[in-house]
């Protein structure tokens, strides 16, 4: 399961990622914008720049920003940094492997064999994923609801055009003298 301090520093480098002018951002303004706990926040962005995926500027117009393009960081990077090894069982991780103390042979553990399923599926959908790509897929959801939203209001009208006696009446208001 994706920890809170994972999911915390993922939407903030989306929002860092989706900023078209890639300028440095304050964390309160972060904390604002993604409405995550400031001083929290805090702390992740401040692990995120000690693993290299931002860096930070001091003084008027300081902040956050990425270290590399939003097409160069991989959410799998974010999570490792952030969460540890992807693997959920640690026979079946790469970058801290620990042997099960109850298993006899890994290679006809029927766990080990699907846990390392998991953990490649994982790693490589993870991995194959940039902060870029997931800033596209947000903006088209947004886009297509928007879309759905206009619909919606146009059929909304268009009913009441063919029935007056439902139209909400436009009531003009006076100006105070």
């Amino acid at each position: 399961m994706l920890s809170h301090k994972a999911k915390y520093g993922l939407k903030a480098l989306l929002s860092l990622a989706a900023d078209v002018d890639a300028r440095p951002v304050m964390v309160a303004e972060l904390a604002k914008r993604e409405r995550l706990p400031k001083k929290f926040l805090e702390q992740i962005l401040l692990e995120l720049k000690h693993r290299g995926l931002l860096q930070s500027r001091r003084g008027k117009g300081g902040g956050y920003l990425l270290t590399r393009p939003p097409t160069k960081v991989s959410v799998g990077e974010v999570l490792r940094a952030l969460d540890g090894p992807l693997a959920p069982t640690p026979c079946t991780s790469e970058t801290a492997y620990v042997k099960c103390d109850e298993c006899e042979d890994e290679t006809t553990c029927g766990i080990h064999m699907l846990m390392k399923e998991v953990r490649d599926a994982t790693a490589r959908i993870l991995d194959s994923t940039s902060l870029a790509d997931v800033v596209q897929s947000m903006t088209a959801a947004q886009a297509v609801r928007r879309a759905a939203t206009h619909v919606a209001l146009a059929n909304r009208d268009a009913a009441a055009l063919k029935r007056p006696d439902r139209a909400v009446p436009f009531v003009p208001t006076r100006r105070k003298a």
